[in-house]
Parts: C-alpha cells; sequence; structure tokens
C-alpha cells in the first residue's frame, strides 16, 4: 500500500467574498463529472470542502486523502483547475495563515485501501 497523505486544513474567505465562494462551490458541483478526472492526476483519492462561520468569519475547510506522487493543481492546464485556482485567489485570505489539524488516526476499511493504489 502506499502512502496516504491524509489532511484537513482550514482557510479564511476575505470579506465580502461569500457570494463568489457560493459561486465557487456551484461552479465545482455543475461540473464534478470533470472535477474527478482532474482528481486521477493528483493521485487524489478524496476531497471534500467544508464551509462554516465563526465569529463574523468565514472559512473553508480541505478535507482530503491522496497517494503518493500525484500532480500538483497548480502544474494542471485543465479549465477545472485554472477556473479553481482563479476562484481561490479571488476568495482565500492570504494573511490568514492556514490552520492545518493534526491526523491522529486514520479509519478506512483493508477493501477500500486496496482499491486506492
Amino acid at each position: 500500500m502506499n502512502q496516504l497523505n491524509v489532511e484537513l486544513t482550514r482557510f479564511r474567505v476575505k470579506v465580502g467574498k461569500s457570494k463568489q465562494v457560493d459561486e465557487w462551490m456551484a461552479f465545482l458541483n455543475k461540473h464534478m463529472d470533470d472535477v474527478l478526472v482532474t482528481l486521477e492526476g493528483e493521485k487524489m483519492y478524496i476531497e471534500s470542502i467544508l464551509r462554516e462561520k465563526v465569529d463574523g468569519h468565514e472559512y473553508l475547510y480541505w478535507y482530503s486523502i491522496q497517494g503518493e506522487g500525484g500532480i500538483e493543481v497548480e502544474e494542471s492546464n485543465h479549465y477545472i483547475d485554472k477556473k479553481h485556482l482563479e476562484y481561490w485567489e479571488e476568495c482565500i485570505d492570504e494573511e490568514y495563515k492556514p490552520v492545518d489539524l493534526t491526523t491522529e488516526v486514520v479509519m478506512i476499511p483493508n477493501r477500500i485501501q486496496q482499491q486506492m493504489n
């Protein structure tokens, strides 16, 4: 079994960009077939985006399980990834240091792990 990288990271949304985040998430959902194609090259087995508002700030959380040796999204020429990065630059507050939560336990049944090769 290849090494799995399991991550959950919190990013803050720029003030006033909630509508653009709505558009971003709708874009990804609308083009899911193409999104899933891009995950193959990244060796991304699971990627989920979660959203939260706390004390007047909005956050997006990226949860992912990724194999080794995949390409970075920035290296992709696929239109989905280019649009995704445009939304990222417009919506994610680069002044806020992203928070990587610590992975303590990973529970994936063996039959599922065997499919992740």
